[in-house]
């Protein structure tokens, strides 16, 4: 699968894309400014970041690359580009799925109940163990998009994690956790 293994840059821009479409569908998709303060917003987020308009073009190019997000080129009544994520398309994931992944790409690793939580703006689950079945089915696909942690000492439940973010490379300049 070609979207395993997205740097943090690139899951942070696809996360935010897809968080705005599921919470704010009438301002999507969303403008390079827009999409900048998306990123860089302080509430639901970890790490909280502050990416330039530059790392969130570099990211954006790349995602193009993985064909993960596209661009709606300025005309037809638009004065700007915008950009829109296709993650759901092309992992074949519905809303309740999609925002799933959207929160643990945002936040990272989540307890269930921090997930139904978190998710309520974007889906609407019935109960946590609707969460959980969501999250079993995500888990057991042929390339799993979740994986549960195991209990970490001093936390009562296990962690959700997604597997499309690899392993983060040390901060870079303009790319770590905003000060």
């Amino acid at each position: 699968m070609l979207v395993l293994g997205l740097s943090p840059r690139e899951a942070r821009v696809v996360a935010a894309l897809a968080e705005k479409q599921l919470t704010t569908p009438r301002y999507y998709p969303l403008t390079l400014n827009a999409l900048v303060s998306a990123c860089n917003q302080s509430n639901n987020r970890d790490p909280v970041v502050s990416y330039s308009p530059a790392i969130v073009e570099e990211a954006l190019s790349e995602l193009r690359t993985k064909r993960l997000a596209r661009v709606l080129h300025a005309g037809g009544g638009n004065r700007t580009a915008k950009y829109r994520h296709v993650l759901d398309e092309v992992l074949g994931l519905d809303r309740r799925e999609l925002a799933l992944v959207t929160v643990l790409m945002l936040r990272g690793p989540q307890t269930l109940a921090e997930l139904r939580t978190r998710t309520q703006r974007m889906a609407d689950f019935d109960d946590a163990g609707a969460v959980e079945r969501d999250l079993r089915r995500l888990a057991e696909r042929e390339e799993p998009l979740v994986v549960l942690l195991e209990r970490q000492p001093g936390h009562k439940e296990p962690r959700y994690a997604t597997t499309l973010v690899a392993a983060s490379p040390p901060p870079q300049s303009g790319d770590g956790p905003a000060p």
